[in-house]
């Protein structure tokens, strides 16, 4: 068992895995640590600093503005899906909005890193909620 609280995980067999962390701020490190572990097992070791990068940028967005768990989820490419599928989940009905950040703010900078790194991006509201997916390209 992972030194990290999970609330709950699945491993569908079926090149899709999902997590659902506390919203607590331990929930980040639990994510990439989840993320590069999955990317490791499926042998797509190539995405993890980037991906482990983006889902923590998502995850510390749900913390700040969300309540109630994230839930986090990889759908690894195939022969239909070229691409690996990153979501994040939480609560919150809003969708994210990029706002650019001064020079001096700490914060404010997640969404345009994951608009900048990844292929595709975006959010679909859920029935309790919202999930912020991006699409990052496999490397040859």
């Amino acid at each position: 068992m992972a030194a990290w609280e999970v609330i709950g995980v699945s491993d569908t067999g079926d090149g899709c895995a999902e997590w659902t962390f506390p919203a607590e701020p331990s929930a980040v490190r639990a994510a990439r640590s989840a993320v590069r572990g999955q990317l490791r097992d499926w042998r797509l070791d190539g995405l993890g600093d980037l991906t482990a990068l983006l889902v923590s940028e998502l995850v510390t967005n749900s913390l700040r503005y969300a309540a109630g768990p994230i839930g986090v989820r990889l759908v690894r490419p195939d022969g239909r899906r070229d691409a690996l599928l990153v979501e994040v989940s939480d609560a919150l009905p809003d969708p994210p909005h990029e706002r650019v950040a001064g020079d001096d703010e700490e914060s404010g900078r997640g969404l345009r890193l994951v608009a900048g790194s990844s292929r595709r991006w975006g959010s679909r509201p859920g029935n309790t909620g919202k999930t912020v997916w991006f699409e990052l390209a496999v490397p040859a």
